[in-house]
């Protein structure tokens, strides 16, 4: 066991290792820095070591502080007439018997199980069981300080407290005992990143559950969950036998791991087979244009459903939107006087909502895959002069499609704060329409940006950049936290607007130096 323990860490530290150092290849900046035999750097890997150690840790705890953080105490806070305890309670209750199914470490078909029992036909069952073990035990260290941390603050006795983790735990194994039954009974494995759709009815019943019930007031007693809980702990310690006598795991994961891989084969052909769909295939599509101008239409009239079409639709939601406003502050003016403190201070809000609409991911993934994945293996189009030009007819696009729905949602705004009773500074009317439509135009030179920077496909459409995925993560967070900020419509507005003018300069300058050298197709 100690041996398999061993074998088993090195090789998933080992293959983290390798992509934390791949990772850093691919830093613009550091790539010139880093020599061309990473992989061989005794100081580099250290370092890589550190950070993988640190990723572990962190994989104990924190995905866990955060579970307790929004989903338990966050969502807690918008059922204030309900006693806090059974509240966490109920909602834990619910939410953990979704992880035992959704989660049961035992049926999830990763690339570290194919590595070792296939490649190289390690013992099955040894493997099986020390990793899970290993899971497990995390799962109620992980679980521990922070059930006491908030469960105590939430008014649940400590002896509860200390029972959710093995509780959380329990559940998995007798899940995970329950599967391994079915196996034998039927010969088919579980997969969980593939539950039925029968599976997926349930959750969302229990979730619905989980957050709905106490909507209306239905919260299950304190003394049900602590019951449920103890059950879930004895029923964990009963089936803990089945897990370790279960002898078949070999056979098993060949079952899980061959069906994960024809899974992946089926999921590439189907993106491609609905990619092909999208596209227009009539022959009559042309353009009277010429050059790259000729090219940049016809991409446009072909894709029309991937991008102009989702365009229209935003713009048509969003319109139904305002005049439901609209309708609204008529019939209950009371309405109308609480939102308007909203139009005037929660513009902020309004970062995430232009990024959740814009279009600037779904342009350049359509872009690679349906033609740059091809011209980038001609030398004409990597020259300089045709990058950039292309860039110059591309953004422009970008920013047309996006502007539709960006302008019915300023104007409405704008109308909807007039509607609302107005404001002292009418000011304030043309700084909420400009900066959505500068958010907009941020958002669209930012997509196209990066995505000329940092060029993040191979020839397999496979996106191989961490850092581009490293920079649309941080997109998003800056965008989610901005939701948190109160500030006047003016000040922020103005704000926005003089970033985003600024920011697209910088882009551009950034786009028309490197852009040459940085837009090619990746290995």
């Amino acid at each position: 066991m100690n041996k398999t323990l061993r074998i088993s860490f090195s090789l998933k530290n080992t293959y983290r290792v390798n992509s934390i150092l791949y990772s850093l290849k691919q830093v613009p900046i550091l790539k010139r820095l880093l020599p061309g035999t990473l992989y061989q750097v005794h100081g580099l890997k250290v370092f890589a070591n550190i950070l993988s150690a640190i990723w572990e840790v962190a994989s104990i705890f924190l995905g866990k502080f955060l579970y307790f953080l929004i989903l338990l105490a966050g969502a807690g806070m918008l059922y204030k007439e309900a006693a806090a305890d059974r509240l966490f309670l109920h909602i834990l209750f619910f939410l953990t018997v979704i992880g035992s199914f959704a989660n049961t470490f035992l049926f999830n078909p990763s690339r570290d199980k194919y590595y070792a029992m296939i490649l190289m036909r390690m013992n099955a069952r040894e493997y099986t069981l020390v990793n899970y073990g290993y899971a497990v035990g995390k799962v109620v260290i992980g679980f521990l300080p922070f059930a006491i941390l908030f469960g105590h603050s939430a008014g649940v006795p400590l002896w509860i407290c200390l029972v959710i983790p093995f509780f959380v735990a329990g559940l998995k194994i007798t899940v995970a005992a329950v599967s391994l039954r079915q196996y034998e009974k039927t010969g088919d494995a579980t997969n969980e990143n593939g539950l039925s759709k029968l599976a997926w009815i349930g959750m969302i019943l229990l979730l619905a559950a989980a957050y709905g019930l106490p909507a209306i007031g239905v919260i299950l007693p304190a003394g049900v969950t602590a019951g449920g809980m103890l059950l879930a702990v004895l029923a964990g310690l009963i089936s803990a036998r089945k897990v370790l006598t279960f002898r078949d795991y070999r056979d098993m994961y060949q079952q899980l791991l061959a069906d994960s891989m024809n899974q992946m084969d089926t999921v590439k052909k189907m993106a491609q087979e609905q990619s092909r769909k999208v596209i227009s295939a009539d022959i009559g599509i042309t353009s009277r244009k010429k050059g790259f101008e000729f090219l940049n239409e016809l991409f446009i009239k072909r894709h029309q459903k991937i991008l102009w079409k989702s365009s229209k639709r935003i713009a048509l939601v969003s319109l139904c939107l305002v005049l439901g406003g609209m309708l609204a502050f008529y019939l209950a003016p009371e309405i109308g006087e609480k939102l308007n403190r909203l139009f005037l201070t929660y513009l902020p809000y309004f970062v995430f909502i232009m990024y959740a609409v814009n279009r600037g991911t779904g342009f350049t993934r359509a872009l690679f895959m349906n033609c740059d994945h091809s011209l980038l293996t001609y030398s004409f189009f990597k020259q300089p002069r045709f990058v950039l030009k292309l860039f110059q007819i591309r953004l422009r696009e970008i920013v047309k499609i996006n502007l539709l729905p960006a302008f019915v949602i300023g104007a409405g705004l704008s109308l909807l704060l007039y509607m609302s009773g107005g404001t002292d500074n009418p000011l304030n009317y043309g700084v909420l329409f400009v900066s959505i439509i500068c958010m907009s135009i941020f958002f669209s030179v930012h997509y196209l940006t990066i995505y000329y920077l940092l060029q993040p496909y191979n020839a397999g459409t496979e996106i191989k950049s961490g850092t581009y995925q490293l920079v649309l993560s941080g997109t998003y967070l800056v965008c989610f936290f901005m939701m948190q900020l109160h500030m006047p419509t003016l000040l922020f507005g103005g704000l926005a607007i003089v970033f985003c003018v600024l920011y697209c300069i910088v882009a551009c300058v950034l786009v028309y130096r490197f852009a040459p050298k940085t837009f090619r197709l990746r290995n």
